[in-house]
């Protein structure tokens, strides 16, 4: 009985630490702006259109730093009207990534004077879920491939565990 207890819960960490993997696997990086970043001339609402964001994602704000900056943005109010006064957050390293950690509606300008009042700024809906979130336009390169064969991938030793782990249970 106790080695079936032990085998029990060995298989249970097995498959708590393989859900972990599959999680991060399924949790996508949006880099804001796609190819063109962060940058005046994108059009901030055309890269958002269509895409959806989902809990656990990145976005990823590449841009040239001194020039720019990622200043986090309070509400819908001090985004319409480039209020950049109510900051939550301002970042400047040129590569700053923000985790989606909770559903909801986030923020973005560019801390730049006059930058946000020129279109750069961009709204961010996060929804609930664990499937994996609207790829990039980037979405042919082979790491976003490599990406959904990682996920695959992540999923079958998930199924296979799960099955072993059945087997297991049912031979002792």
């Amino acid at each position: 009985m106790l080695k079936r207890m032990t085998m029990d819960c060995r298989v249970f960490l097995v498959l708590v630490f393989v859900a972990l993997i599959v999680e991060g696997a399924l949790a996508a990086q949006h880099i804001v702006g796609g190819s063109q970043g962060w940058e005046e001339s994108t059009d901030f609402n055309s890269w958002t259109s269509g895409k959806k964001f989902k809990v656990g994602d990145q976005l990823v704000f590449k841009y040239t730093s001194g020039l720019h900056s990622v200043v986090e943005l309070a509400g819908e109010s001090a985004y319409k009207n480039c209020d950049l006064g109510s900051a939550l957050d301002s970042m400047n390293t040129g590569n700053d990534v923000v985790k989606l950690s909770k559903v909801g509606t986030r923020y973005f300008a560019c801390g730049t004077l006059g930058h946000c009042g020129q279109g750069m700024k961009v709204k961010i809906t996060t929804e609930a879920g664990t499937a994996p979130s609207t790829p990039d336009s980037s979405s042919s390169s082979p790491a976003a491939s490599s990406a959904s064969i990682h996920s695959f991938a992540c999923s079958f030793v998930l199924v296979a565990a799960l099955v072993a782990s059945s087997l297991l249970y049912y031979m002792l």
